[in-house]
């Protein structure tokens, strides 16, 4: 059970909107239309079935996922933007909202139920029967760039290659985001220690090297531009790009947002940045409110392909929204 308190920035949104955009976990806006249909949601107290219903600063929802059954992913065709494909993997740009394997509350629509379609029964196994192929994953509202395996063979050899985070290999994760001010150094490297938050389980943490579970972290972060008044005063976001040495959970989120520079739209690491974009010049404005995700792309992949040994890099642009809002930031200070 999750509850949740709509704030002034959520004001007017549907209920199965709001609820895909703030709910700590990977389920699709569809599978939420059906929890709330099926009479698993209360705002204010009172059970509502209507995913369209208008919700109002200050409501408060309990949201309950139903225990489901857990039947293995069934081929699903829905279109995927493949990047690169040969007999032994698949390079795919992943869009923002969909999850990436099937699980809790969450069984249809993932990219696994894609690539089942697609590929056929040509997919690694080594995943598991709910993970065929997957190597590594991105958040359900992260986009961008993620490579699967088709045999056992290329998971074994990938798995090894992200284990190892390019330190003696070719392996390099690149990401874009939008984030909230501007560090003073054009570049920088952020290194903790990550884990559980003590208040939210569901949550990462910055935390001492010494606590269990902590998991060493380090991010190379580049500005790439600088959004705010010409002279400098006061640069109230940035565009960025964040290469990293770890894979940890959340990462990015948690480093940008523990050095006071959390990404846009990232309700959960963020969330007290929101209102910033109320005091914005427009169309900054419109287009900081209008953003419902963390703004995270996975911009760049590289690795080496696992039979004929060749690096493979692969790129894509970050998606329409993400740059709707880049380009309203770069002409609210013109």
């Amino acid at each position: 059970m999750e509850e949740f308190i709509a704030k002034d920035a959520h004001n007017g949104l549907r209920l199965d909107q709001w609820l895909s955009a703030i709910t700590h976990q990977d389920i699709s806006r569809n599978r939420i239309k059906a929890i709330i249909e099926d009479g698993h949601v209360k705002l204010n107290g009172e059970t509502v079935t209507q995913p369209k219903k208008k919700i109002a600063a200050g409501d408060k929802a309990l949201f309950v996922v139903p225990e489901a059954g857990d039947p293995d992913p069934v081929a699903e065709d829905i279109p995927l933007n493949v990047l690169f494909e040969d007999n032994d993997l698949i390079v795919i740009d992943k869009p923002a909202g969909m999850v990436v394997h099937p699980g809790a509350g969450n069984l249809n629509g993932t990219l696994v139920n894609a690539l089942i379609h697609h590929c056929g029964d040509t997919l690694s196994g080594i995943g598991g029967i709910k993970r065929p192929g997957i190597v590594h994953r991105l958040d359900k509202q992260t986009s961008g760039v993620m490579v699967v395996a088709k045999n056992d063979a290329a998971h074994r050899h990938l798995s090894s290659q992200f284990a190892d985070h390019g330190r003696t290999g070719a392996m390099r994760r690149v990401y874009t985001a939008i984030i909230w001010g501007a560090p003073q150094q054009q570049k920088l490297r952020i290194e903790t220690y990550l884990g559980r938050g003590d208040g939210d389980r569901t949550k990462q943490a910055v935390v001492n090297e010494n606590r269990p579970g902590a998991r060493h972290a380090v991010t190379h972060v580049q500005i790439m531009e600088r959004y705010g008044p010409k002279d400098g005063t006061d640069q109230v976001a940035s565009l960025i790009n964040c290469e990293l040495e770890t894979g940890r959970t959340h990462q990015i989120r948690v480093h940008m947002a523990h050095i006071g520079h959390p990404l846009i739209g990232d309700d959960v690491y963020g969330a007290g940045f929101r209102t910033k974009a109320n005091i914005l010049p427009e169309p900054a404005q419109s287009a900081a409110n209008k953003f419902r995700r963390q703004s995270l792309h996975a911009r760049l992949l590289a690795f080496k392909h696992p039979k004929t040994g060749e690096i493979l890099t692969l790129e894509s642009d970050p998606p329409e929204d993400m740059q709707e809002v880049m380009q309203a930031f770069s002409v609210s200070w013109n």
